[in-house]
């Protein structure tokens, strides 16, 4: 089986687009492959964090994973921080890393905006670290979106440094997988944004803990525009916010965009926002409950992970061992 790395922030809540973006592939992901899922704690802190919110967000979100199908026995989910590798690794991969490389990178460039200057060293450097995650299992394949590919063409181009400068052939070449569907969900206030687990208004989003009543709530106050729905794609062109609506309903249906509108083509906002709550409601409702369920239960939420970081530290710290020899460090 080809080892499989990903990683998820547990910062905020999860929402709908983390699930048919992210989670939803994940747990397709474990029939037919070796799973290691971390929740990236050390990458939470490049930003500000309060202590007691970050620990909270890590159980939950544990909670939302395992809720949605991930199995942390026949596969691995931790923690990032509780596996040392990962910041070891991290480090080596720093010095390889060239200045010329992280520059290119355009997520910094895109979060940091103007104020580039405030920012954490860690924010401009976490590629270096994201690296690290995944070669830290010599992982071979990483699902992610199509905004992380340009993070891990840098993974490769520091796998391919180090082994040059070693003289080995010892990380492996990383091989993105980005689902055919790749669902990008967009904010239900404005069908221009990602839909974002920072945003501002809660409103914007559906989260993986939101109730039935909560969910017709915020898809009643989704922003439409006048016009009924079209009968075909083409008449989605230029009107985002239905596109977005009607690309949700299609992922959580498993149907195409063409078969939603020959089901809905012609109706008003208000019957088809009441057909796409009890979509969403019949897919989220059965994560919700059992994520509050396991929230209520951080004994059992913290066992699960210290089991998954003893398994991964025990795939992870024979290479990272054999990387820091190769270095030249005294082992």
């Amino acid at each position: 089986m080809q080892r499989i790395f990903s990683g998820i922030q547990p910062t905020g809540v999860p929402q709908l687009g983390n699930y048919l973006g992210a989670i939803r592939n994940w747990v397709r992901l474990q029939d037919g492959h070796e799973c290691i899922f971390s929740l990236v704690d050390l990458h939470a802190i490049t930003v500000a964090q309060d202590p007691a919110t970050l620990r909270a967000q890590t159980r939950a979100q544990a909670a939302v994973l395992l809720a949605a199908g991930i199995d942390p026995k026949a596969h691995i989910l931790f923690n990032q921080s509780q596996v040392s590798a990962h910041a070891r690794l991290g480090w080596i991969f720093n010095c390889v890393v060239r200045l010329g490389w992280l520059n290119r990178m355009t997520q910094f460039k895109d979060k940091a905006g103007k104020d580039r200057e405030n920012h954490s060293a860690g924010l401009y450097i976490y590629p270096a670290l994201m690296a690290a995650d995944i070669l830290a299992y010599k992982a071979t394949r990483v699902p992610v979106g199509d905004d992380q590919r340009q993070h891990l063409e840098l993974a490769n181009d520091i796998a391919q440094k180090f082994n040059h400068d070693y003289g080995v052939d010892f990380f492996p070449t990383i091989e993105a997988l980005i689902p055919p569907e790749a669902a990008r969900v967009m904010s239900l206030r404005d069908g221009t944004k990602k839909m974002s687990k920072s945003d501002p208004s809660e409103q914007s989003r559906i989260e993986m803990t939101d109730d039935a009543d909560a969910i017709a709530l915020k898809i009643r106050r989704a922003k439409t525009d006048a016009e009924p729905l079209p009968s075909e794609t083409a008449g989605l062109e230029g009107r985002s916010e239905a596109r977005n609506l009607v690309g949700i309903y299609a992922a959580l249906a498993n149907i195409t965009t063409a078969e939603v509108l020959a089901r809905h083509g012609g109706e008003g906002f208000g019957p088809f926002k009441n057909a796409l709550t009890e979509v969403i409601v019949a897919t989220v409702g059965p994560i919700a409950d059992e994520t509050r369920r396991l929230i209520a239960d951080p004994g059992h939420l913290d066992a699960i992970l210290r089991d998954g970081a003893q398994r991964a530290a025990a795939i992870a710290d024979p290479i990272v061992n054999e990387a820091e020899r190769l270095v030249g460090f005294l082992k």
